[in-house]
C-alpha cells in the first residue's frame, strides 16, 4: 500500500483509483475548483495525478473520510534538490485545521524521510487562508511570480512563492 503518514488530524495515505470519485467530486465544487481549474475531464485529470511518474498523490483521511490530496514532487539535480507540494481540501472541512495539519505531515515525511533541505509551495497570491496554513507551518514568503497561473476564466494571475527550510519547520 506504501507510506502512510499520520498527523495530529489527519492520515495521508497513497491514493488509490477507488479515491478518484469523491478526489472528482471535491476537485468539482466551485471553492476548488477555482484554484485546481481542470481540462473537461476531471475524471481522466485525476487518474492521471495518480500515475504521475514524477508526483506521489495522497488522499487526506479523517476518520475514514477521504476529504482532499496533498501532493509532492521533487527535483534531485545535486545543485537545486528540493521537494514541492499542493494540496486541496473539501470545503466542507475547510477552518478546521485538517489542511495546516496535512501540509505539516507531509513536510516531515520529506525532511525526515526523504531528506529535502529546502521545499516550495506556490499559492494563488489572493489565496490568504493558504498563505495563512503554510505559514502556520513555517512557510515563508521569496516572492511573487508574475502572472504565473491562468485561471477559470482565461486571465493570468499571480501566485506566491513560499519556502521552508528543514530547521524552519513547525511542530505547530
Amino acid at each position: 500500500m506504501g507510506t502512510i503518514l499520520h498527523g495530529t488530524l489527519v492520515t495521508l495515505r497513497p491514493a488509490t483509483a477507488d479515491d478518484i470519485p469523491v478526489l472528482v467530486a471535491i476537485r468539482s465544487t466551485p471553492e476548488v475548483f477555482a484554484r485546481w481549474r481542470g481540462g473537461d475531464d476531471l475524471v481522466d485529470e485525476v487518474a492521471g495525478d495518480l500515475e504521475a511518474p514524477d508526483t506521489e498523490t495522497f488522499a487526506i483521511d479523517v476518520g475514514g473520510r477521504v476529504v482532499g490530496a496533498v501532493q509532492w514532487y521533487a527535483n534531485n539535480d545535486d545543485d537545486y534538490r528540493h521537494a514541492g507540494m499542493d494540496l486541496y481540501l473539501d470545503p466542507s472541512v475547510h477552518g478546521l485545521g485538517l489542511g495546516t495539519d496535512a501540509v505539516r505531515t507531509m513536510a516531515r515525511h520529506l525532511v525526515h524521510d526523504h531528506h529535502y533541505h529546502r521545499l516550495v509551495i506556490d499559492p494563488a497570491a489572493d489565496n490568504l487562508a493558504a498563505i495563512r496554513c503554510y505559514t502556520k507551518v513555517g512557510f515563508r514568503p521569496v516572492g511573487t511570480m508574475r502572472q504565473y497561473e491562468r485561471g477559470p476564466d482565461g486571465s493570468w494571475h499571480d501566485n506566491l512563492l513560499m519556502d521552508l527550510l528543514a530547521d524552519e519547520l513547525s511542530d505547530g
